[in-house]
């Protein structure tokens, strides 16, 4: 076959939206959910970031692979259901499909262009495997139960996004995972996990000197603009990238340089000179730290790689 399967799961509740979203907005302190950076300029600029010097989880995770691909790959086993969560532009797990052989390939990612599109490039240079596109925001839980079957799957999550969960809900997630593997006798998940590491380097790589990460934090904005009819002005905000040593976590904010009155459904919201609105987080783990996290998730057998300098983690959970 030389084309994809495409289908949208993700349930649309725009009232809903818009109220989470003004919700957070109109709350002290303010938040955005992360899940918002990823229309078509924000998958982009998050591509660029994954190529900047200060941004070393991709390459990191990237070398890891390389270094250990034979050893990963007899783990993990083949000819299984390759199911790519946050798939993005599916260039991380293309590079698998040759070492793995997987039965088909199935895509998973909120953002359903950026999706459609990996998958036409991708429908010509793999012919003969089955390709599945799954739009969906499994940050509000995950079953693909009826998209799987119950033949064995690999769950692959690379690049850290596990990070952006908080701890309870990055358990939630892992569990939802087990329980798919479960319900597949075979089946287990491959993993990528940024490390904790001197605080400089974590406050570099979220706050680069081109400012890619920057217009990436703004762009949040311009997309809530367009989803709740906002007023934001985007570049009246500052990027602010801190690590909070305590939680383990990097925090990424936008600051009002001034004052500044934004229109929103329901009425105006006045932020503050230096008031900040929190986009993200991005937790760190130590390789023990996570690997007791999969195992109270439920994951019996778990193998861990990591990079020579120890700035990253692969593991291998069934």
């Amino acid at each position: 076959m030389s084309d994809y399967r495409f289908v949208d799961r993700l349930t649309r509740d725009a009232a809903g939206e818009r109220v989470a979203l003004v919700t957070g907005l109109m709350a002290r302190p303010a938040s955005i959910s992360p899940k918002y950076f990823y229309d078509a300029q924000g998958c982009a600029l998050f591509g660029a970031i994954c190529e900047l010097p200060e941004y070393y989880p991709t390459r990191t995770e990237r070398a890891i692979f390389v270094l250990h691909r034979a050893e990963i790959a007899t783990a993990v086993g083949a000819g299984r259901q390759f199911v790519d969560l946050g798939a993005g532009d599916c260039c991380k797990a293309e590079s698998w499909l040759p070492f793995l052989a997987p039965s088909r390939y199935v895509a998973v990612d909120i953002a359903g262009e950026a999706l459609a599109r990996a998958l036409a490039r991708m429908a010509p240079e793999f012919p003969e495997l089955e390709l599945i596109g799954i739009v969906a925001d499994f940050t509000d839980g995950l079953d693909l139960r009826n998209d799987l079957g119950d033949s064995p799957a690999l769950f692959f999550y690379p690049g850290s996004s596990i990070g952006n969960f908080s701890p309870a809900d990055a358990h939630v997630l892992l569990a939802d995972i087990h329980r798919h593997c479960v319900a597949a006798p075979g089946s287990g998940l491959l993993i990528g996990v940024d490390t904790r590491k001197d605080p400089w380097r974590l406050a570099d790589a979220y706050d680069d000197a081109l400012g890619v990460t920057a217009a990436f934090n703004r762009n949040i904005l311009r997309h809530v603009n367009r989803l709740i009819s906002t007023d934001f002005d985007p570049a009246q905000y500052a990027h602010v990238a801190l690590y909070d040593e305590r939680r383990g976590r990097i925090e990424m904010h936008l600051e009002a340089k001034r004052e500044q009155v934004v229109n929103m459904p329901g009425g105006a919201r006045t932020f503050a000179a230096g008031e900040r609105i929190h986009t993200e987080n991005s937790y760190k783990y130590t390789p023990a730290g996570f690997t007791s996290m999969l195992q109270k998730a439920g994951f019996a057998h778990v193998r861990c790689w990591q990079d020579p300098a120890r700035d990253f983690a692969v593991f291998y959970a069934a």
